[in-house]
């Protein structure tokens, strides 16, 4: 057990890494301790397990005790509020996730050399420790589905709700994407365009190396006017992104809006192997149709290009459903340590996930194709 990414040599942390989520690597995770957006008075205290060998770091959990469910969005306030009435304890929990990221991803880290039983032999050292603690629950968030099965055998509860991917079917251009639309949707789509390039407004994607200042400056700035107009309060440190300029701009790609050589909004993605994830966007000043182009058209528009196959835009989006975007249910996993919790928990979860493949298939027959 590690209660910092520190503890760990960074050259060990990559081998469990090498295939993995852009989240998960050892710059991302070192850029939340070392600008404090996680650790002490954020709610998010690292806790990883670990898997050692003779040769090396062979397994890892990315986990952390919370003491709130900020940050999370796989809600769980009702499940809080329910113990909380019954007279049963919550907080503090453990989580499995990428603090402040809705990206679904592994996990259970593993090396290429790691024996069969190796993640079986991390999800019990982690449910060992939450039991020590006395930890109400662990929860695993934004799992791969290929994880669920395992967390199932382990006596976990599984959960599914819904987010929107976009995938690529192989176009050979944007123009080739909207073709393949409905008219409606396509038409929608060109004049919603047209219209932010007549006020003025241009959308470049660039990559991280290629940011200066201004660029990285705006990155920042744009974050945290969206958190305030939202009505939030902002996860990431001032610092944040400055981490991840010196270690890990090479995964940055960046939406920057234009108007009159101004620049005045834009978004922020990371790329790894064939998935883009976009993360953060915001504007300085308001343009109609800056949001999509910015958030959805470019970013496709870069996929395309790449032959990137698919792209997670992030949480919420029912909006991005005709913009090519197509309902998914996402994966999480949870422990109950209280058998009159877990019980209802178990309920809910059951109750949900026929709702959320009810909706899944809803929705489908309205998507833009």
């Amino acid at each position: 057990m590690a209660q910092s990414i520190l503890e760990v040599p960074s050259h060990e942390w990559d081998r469990v890494t090498q295939c993995g989520s852009p989240f998960l690597e050892y710059p991302f995770l070192a850029a939340l301790e070392e600008s404090g957006s996680v650790g002490p008075g954020t709610g998010w205290m690292p806790r990883y397990v670990l898997a050692w060998g003779d040769e090396g770091l062979l397994g890892a959990i990315p986990g952390w005790l919370k003491s709130h469910s900020y940050g999370e969005y796989i809600f769980d306030w009702a499940w809080a509020d329910g113990a909380a009435r019954a007279g049963i304890r919550y907080y503090p929990k453990a989580v499995v996730a990428v603090p402040y990221t809705p990206a679904s991803g592994s996990r259970i880290l593993l090396a290429s050399d790691a024996p069969a039983d190796t993640a079986s032999l991390l999800i019990r050292g982690l449910l060992d420790d939450a039991a020590a603690q006395g930890l109400s629950s662990v929860h695993w968030l934004f799992t791969d589905s290929g994880e669920q099965e395992l967390l199932a055998q382990e006596g976990h509860i599984l959960r599914e709700t819904i987010q929107f991917h976009w995938r690529n079917r192989d176009w050979s251009s944007f123009e080739d994407y909207l073709a393949s639309m409905r008219g409606k949707r396509r038409r929608e789509i060109r004049r919603e365009r047209r219209r932010l390039a007549e006020s003025g407004c241009s959308v470049e994607m660039m990559e991280g190396p290629d940011l200066g200042d201004r660029e990285w400056e705006a990155i920042d700035r744009f974050y945290r006017d969206t958190v305030a107009r939202k009505g939030g309060q902002p996860y990431l440190s001032p610092t944040f992104f400055s981490h991840i300029r010196d270690n890990l701009s090479e995964r940055v790609r960046f939406a920057a809006a234009r108007h009159d050589d101004t620049l005045v909004g834009g978004a922020l993605f990371f790329e790894r192997g064939d998935r883009l994830y976009g993360r953060y966007w915001g504007c300085d000043s308001r343009h109609r149709h800056l949001h999509f182009e910015t958030c959805f058209y470019a970013p496709i528009g870069y996929c395309i290009e790449r032959g990137i196959r698919l792209y997670e835009a992030g949480a919420q989006g029912e909006h991005k459903l005709p913009r090519g975007f197509a309902p998914v249910a996402v994966h999480s996993g949870h422990w109950i340590a209280d058998e009159r919790l877990r019980g209802a928990v178990e309920d809910f979860c059951a109750a949900e996930r026929v709702h959320t493949r009810r909706v899944v298939q809803m929705l489908e027959p309205h998507g833009a194709f």
